[in-house]
This record gives C-alpha cells, sequence and structure tokens, in this order.
C-alpha cells in the first residue's frame, strides 16, 4: 500500500518537474524572438522541445486522473477504508433500531401484563419498572453491569401473572 502511495508521488513529483522545464523552454523561445536578429533554427529546436514536454506532461496527467477516477468510483482500493466505516455505521444504526423495537415490546408486555394482575401487584410492577428505567439511565450514563438485573426483575411479574390468573 504505501510502495504504491510513494510509486504515484515520486511520478508526481516528475511530473512536476517536467511541468518547470517545459517553463523554461517556453521562456528560452520567447527570450529568443525577442532579440533583434532571432534564429529561426533556435526558435523550432525550443518550440519542439515546449511542445515534446506538453505531451509527456499531458500524458502523465491523463494518467493519474485515470487512476484517481478508478479509486474514486467504488472500486476496491487497497489503501481506502471508508466501505469498512461504512459497515460499521449501518452496523451500529441497526442495533440502535433493534433496541429501539425491543424497548416498544417491553412496554407492550408490561402494559398487557397491567391489565391482568391485582392492584397491588400493579404497584410493585410500576415500582419495578421504575428501577428497571433508572438501571437503563445509568447504563446509558457508563454505569455497566445492570442488565442482568434488570432481566430478572422483569421476570418475576409474569411469573407473578401467571399465578394471580390461574
Amino acid at each position: 500500500m504505501a510502495s504504491g502511495a510513494l510509486d504515484k508521488l515520486e511520478q508526481l513529483d516528475k511530473v512536476e518537474k517536467e511541468i518547470v522545464s517545459c517553463l523554461y523552454t517556453a521562456g528560452q523561445a520567447l527570450a529568443e524572438i525577442a532579440k533583434d536578429k532571432p534564429s529561426q533554427k533556435q526558435i523550432d529546436l525550443l518550440v519542439t522541445q515546449f511542445m515534446n514536454s506538453l505531451a509527456t506532461i499531458d500524458s502523465s496527467l491523463t494518467d493519474h486522473i485515470k487512476y484517481l477516477s478508478q479509486v474514486s468510483t467504488g472500486q476496491p482500493h487497497e489503501g481506502s477504508s471508508y466501505a469498512s466505516q461504512k459497515v460499521l455505521q449501518m452496523a451500529w444504526h441497526r442495533l440502535e433500531h433493534a433496541r429501539t423495537r425491543v424497548d416498544v415490546l417491553e412496554r407492550l408486555k408490561s402494559q398487557h401484563a397491567t391489565r391482568l394482575i391485582t392492584p397491588a401487584q400493579r404497584q410493585a410492577l410500576l415500582q419495578q419498572q421504575q428501577l428497571q428505567q433508572q438501571q437503563q439511565q445509568q447504563e446509558s450514563q457508563g454505569g455497566g453491569g445492570g442488565a442482568a438485573v434488570s432481566g430478572s426483575s422483569s421476570s418475576t411479574p409474569a411469573t407473578t401473572t401467571t399465578t394471580s390468573t390461574s
């Protein structure tokens, strides 16, 4: 990867030197034309050098532009990490969406469960839900270990619900 980039930079450095040479040749041609008695042979030589140099520059820059267009059009490139970053970003988005859906389902489950239990059980369930919300807020703020506790406390009212309806 690094050697390919270094090769490209070296080629661009050569193109830059060729541009400097081309400008120098153009300056010499103009200086020859500005003389009182210009040499046609010298002018023709300088113009030929200028045109050859210009053709070389054009060819090199065209090759570099083709390379850059291939790299930027989504074709695999060994130095690009854009695709991996995009995959990671989409995975985080899907995870957040799944969490939101699970939260909605959890609320629906608890709303349904509250219709089937006694008022005392409903009060206990509300207290447990508030405790779970506090634990989730602590986790989202950097707390960490409350997931197992919230899972076990939410299963307790479901067991109570089953026994009270039987």
